[in-house]
């Protein structure tokens, strides 16, 4: 038994390749038992162990790198010697495989975000679904409505240095959401903009409480003052002479829209009630209408 060992043992170090074959078999293996070994019992305690199922891939697909690395070192060694002279041209051909690497590394050392969070790279905006060592996978987010649209965006990590990266994970509970409503200036809109106000408090005093205590705790981590949490209106007018009233509201994710609607439903009667004449005003013109003839 022993000496058969010692033949399988010398015939696996003499061949590399079956080596390699099998141990990243195995590696593999044992990788995919613990993953979902962590998945079922994240799913029994109701908690989400996607960072942490991140974290392995990457860290057992680095081992799994660099022990091919050190058992095939020599061939790699005789290889780049013979290849020295294109050694620059190798490096132009995988200049963007490099920059993915070192925005991959940049992005985990300065802890940029963390799987599940809210970020907006360039002009893209999504969550991170999952940060590889070439791509970077986010679900994409409509910031109009916060709502999922259903893509699924595959950005190269190079992107991570040369592009601006935000980090928007406080949108996913409160957001400070603002919308224009454009008219023509037939009405003053400062007669009921007191009154515009007061029903936008309205549709947002029943999350007051929860909103100013998220807006103060937004406050002392990003050490900023943010807008919030009463809504704010503003009056001005475009290039084209029409009116323009900006509304801005700190309120929950999901409810932005429907708060939306519910103030503009407000301004559109405020508006209308404004240009329409009261009765009283056209019976008066009537009279002295009749009154002159």
């Amino acid at each position: 038994m022993e000496v058969w060992l010692e033949r399988a043992l010398e015939f696996i170090v003499g061949h590399k390749l079956v080596m390699s074959v099998a141990f990243g078999a195995l590696f593999l293996v044992v990788r995919q038992w613990i993953l979902r070994l962590i998945r079922r019992r994240a799913k029994r305690k109701d908690e989400d162990k996607r960072h942490v199922v991140n974290a392995i891939k990457n860290a057992t697909n680095f081992m799994l790198v660099l022990f091919l690395l050190v058992v095939w070192s020599t061939e790699l060694q005789n290889l780049a010697l013979s290849i020295a002279a294109f050694m620059v041209a190798i490096v132009l051909a995988t200049r963007e495989f490099i920059q993915c690497i070192m925005g991959f590394l940049y992005a985990t050392s300065t802890r940029m975000f963390r799987v599940g969070d809210w970020i907006q790279v360039g002009t893209y905006h999504g969550e991170v679904m999952e940060s590889h060592w070439f791509t970077l996978t986010l679900l994409e987010v409509d910031m109009e409505t916060y709502q999922y649209t259903g893509k699924t965006l595959n950005l190269p990590n190079n992107l991570l240095v040369t592009s601006t990266v935000k980090n928007l994970n406080y949108l996913k509970r409160y957001a400070s959401h603002t919308f224009t409503l454009v008219r023509d200036q037939t009405v003053n809109v400062f007669a009921f903009k007191q009154e515009l106000l007061n029903r936008a408090r309205g549709h947002c005093e029943h999350f007051r409480d929860v909103a100013m205590r998220y807006n103060n705790l937004i406050q002392k981590r990003l050490d900023v003052v943010i807008a919030g949490p009463d809504p704010d209106i503003r009056v001005t007018t475009n290039h084209l002479g029409d009116t323009e009233v900006r509304i801005k509201i700190f309120c929950p994710t999901e409810q932005a829209t429907e708060i939306e609607q519910k103030i503009t439903e407000d301004f559109m009667s405020l508006w209308f009630a404004s240009s329409t004449p009261s009765l009283a005003q056209i019976s008066n013109v009537e009279l002295s209408e009749k009154t002159s003839e």
